[in-house]
């Protein structure tokens, strides 16, 4: 690979480390009675926000109460973003085209099981709720989108990518382009041989 492209992916995963230090996913609810909003910031270890609140008002619907301490991901999630930009050194180091794909395709395999970890948690919360609840709705579910808005009677959550996911999405793009690029650059040095 170019020195270019090694400068680049260092820079892809050397950039991840912020993800340390911002929140990677925000949910916000909006209703009447609270004009200011609610908000709940994911981190790659933690869960900030108005956790008391909502937590309050999931009582009255027979939500389970959001725990961050309990929640296994948050204990992994720092050690599996360290692998990832560990491997992305290592691609810069060992300098094969080979290591930029299964860096790539590593990226792939844990932002797609993050994702679906992530929608079976709100699914999990949503839909299992406590049959004793003081405010029942029949056939009404409180599951988030996973990104996007829904309606959740009067409050309308929503669910978006915040400034770590963007990182960590970028980083891959940056990858994927120079893997591209890498591979057409041999190519074309091929033909002319």
């Amino acid at each position: 690979m170019s020195k270019t492209s090694r400068i680049l992916i260092l820079i892809s995963a050397l950039a991840m480390i912020a993800i340390y230090f911002v929140p990677v996913w925000s949910i916000a609810l909006e209703a009447p009675q609270y004009p200011e909003g609610l908000g709940m910031q994911i981190w790659i270890s933690k869960m900030t926000g108005d956790l008391q609140i909502i937590n309050g008002l999931n009582h009255y619907i027979g939500m389970k109460t959001i725990q961050p301490d309990s929640i296994e991901e948050l204990k992994l999630m720092p050690y599996i973003l360290g692998f990832i930009i560990l491997y992305g050194l290592l691609v810069v180091i060992i300098n094969k085209r080979s290591m930029l794909l299964s860096w790539i395709i590593i990226m792939i395999i844990i932002g797609s099981v993050g994702a679906y970890d992530f929608w079976s948690w709100e699914y999990d919360y949503g839909h299992n709720l406590d049959p004793t609840a003081a405010i029942k709705v029949p056939g009404m579910n409180y599951q988030p989108p996973l990104i996007g808005s829904k309606q959740l009677l009067n409050f309308n959550a929503s669910s978006m990518p915040d400034i770590g996911a963007y990182i960590l999405f970028a980083s891959g793009i940056a990858a994927i382009i120079i893997l591209i690029y890498e591979y057409k650059k041999s190519k074309i040095k091929n033909t002319r041989i």
